[in-house]
């Protein structure tokens, strides 16, 4: 009997214990349905502008100022990349990193595609057309394989353009000459 008993009491604190820890984690939660937002808006009494959601810390952080795909930042490192590049004999001596680099969203992409053209000996146009998807008027009919509309990835594109070349490793190589002339001008 006071076993049975001792069974009882402890079974009841454990429910009450799961109830109780269950029922403080729900109300962290806040409210859950339709208007679950604007409720929760409604009972909180210091409305900050900080959001929880990470993706919108990204989106903050890529338009940054300190970024070179900001639009202020990215033109000057595109300016300050052009000699350097014309130095290494990446970029002919009539063009300029922003033109070259105007189809792509990302500078960084840019680069490791003029490096890619540069080391595997491939038109840096045709790489930029594959890579992009944009066809702009510069002529691509000399373009080994084909042109796409799509962008493709680097890897992809050199394959596409030689494959006899270990695109895996060219597009590694590719990269870390980005990021080093990247590093190079503190952007």
């Amino acid at each position: 009997m006071k076993r049975s008993l001792l069974i009882v009491v402890v079974l009841i604190l454990s429910v009450s214990l799961y109830l109780t820890v269950g029922a403080e984690r729900a109300g962290a939660q806040g409210p859950a349905g339709v208007g679950a937002s604007t409720a929760a808006q409604g009972n909180s009494s210091s409305h900050s502008s900080h959001s929880f959601n990470p993706i919108k810390w990204i989106k903050k952080d890529k338009g940054s100022k300190n970024s070179p795909d900001s639009s202020g930042g990215r033109s000057d490192v595109e300016k300050r990349l052009t000699p350097k590049l014309r130095a290494q004999g990446i970029l002919p001596a009539k063009s300029n990193a922003t033109d070259a680099c105007a189809p792509f969203t990302a500078l960084n992409e840019c680069l490791v595609a003029l490096h890619a053209s540069h080391n595997l000996g491939l038109e840096f146009n045709c790489l930029r057309a594959n890579m992009t998807g944009v066809h702009s008027n510069v002529d691509l009919s000399s373009c080994k394989g084909s042109i796409g509309d799509k962008a493709q990835s680097l890897n992809k594109a050199i394959h596409e353009m030689n494959p006899n070349v270990d695109a895996k490793g060219a597009t590694k190589n590719a990269e870390q000459q980005a990021k080093d002339d990247l590093r190079d001008l503190g952007a």
